[in-house]
């Protein structure tokens, strides 16, 4: 019997200590997490001194509006700290009061970064440098940062040498190494823009770089769905990306999905 309440006695310290791991984990973990929820949509002192501005502060729509209006189109809405685009499961702007959005202000060079997540299946993407055109979609005259479930959405397939996948100048040049997380989690996207050198970067690698108003920016508009056979329109306002003062706005797109963004933080570059 001694033997027997010796063994029953080991195993329920083991069974106590089991339990208390598993609760000091989930402490650690929901820590983790209050943590994360604390830094979301702030700036360090260090990253105030250096310049850094933030353009969503995880409450408001301030500073934003809707692309060729002054207000807020009602499929987007803010949840959990982040912009969302509520898709309408009819494609690019196909929600009863959806469409890109855009931050009121115009940049020139400048270093851009956000979080990005997507449910599955989901397609959106980053614009910049765009000129709004009454009647014309905002990419018709903005680079995209392509924004994508590569696993399940059709796009990542399409294209030439996956140059619709994510953190891709859409349709033009791949982003290589393809880092992209899958949906559901988190990615970290930053773009840099400084006197037609473009260069985006995916999760904290650097993804692509190419250099508007240049023969080589001009091939690829050639070589693309905005070619001045296919869209000339398009081609004349891309070739010409800025316009004369090489400047333009900041937008979202939506393209129909459940997309969120957060983290989102500018810094104009002299």
């Amino acid at each position: 019997m001694k033997v027997k309440n010796f063994l029953v006695s080991v195993a329920a310290g083991a069974l106590l200590v089991s339990c208390g791991g598993g609760a000091s984990k989930q402490q650690a973990n929901q820590q983790e997490q209050q943590t994360k929820q604390e830094t979301v949509n702030t700036l360090s002192e260090t990253e105030t001194t250096d310049g850094w501005r933030l353009l969503f502060d995880g409450k408001t729509f301030n500073g934003w509006r809707g692309y060729t209006r002054q207000d807020m189109p009602s499929a987007w809405t803010i949840e959990d700290d982040a912009i969302k685009i509520n898709g309408s499961g009819r494609g690019e702007a196909g929600a009863k009061d959806g469409g890109e959005i855009i931050f009121d202000e115009k940049f020139k060079n400048f270093e851009l970064a956000f979080d990005w997540k997507v449910s599955k299946g989901a397609n959106s993407g980053i614009l910049y440098y765009i000129q709004e055109l009454e009647g014309e979609p905002a990419y018709i005259s903005a680079p995209e940062y392509q924004i994508l479930d590569n696993e399940n959405h059709p796009d990542a397939k399409l294209g030439v040498d996956g140059n619709r996948m994510s953190a891709s100048l859409y349709d033009m040049i791949p982003a290589s190494p393809q880092n992209a997380k899958p949906f559901g989690e988190w990615n970290t996207g930053k773009i840099v823009c400084y006197k037609g050198t473009i260069v985006h970067y995916q999760n904290g690698e650097k993804v692509l770089e190419y250099h508007l108003w240049t023969p080589e920016w001009k091939a690829m508009l050639d070589a693309s769905k905005f070619s001045q056979d296919k869209w000339p329109l398009a081609y004349d306002l891309l070739l010409n990306c800025g316009g004369d003062n090489g400047e333009g706005l900041i937008g979202l797109q939506d393209h129909g999905d459940d997309v969120w963004y957060r983290n989102i933080k500018l810094k104009v570059l002299d």
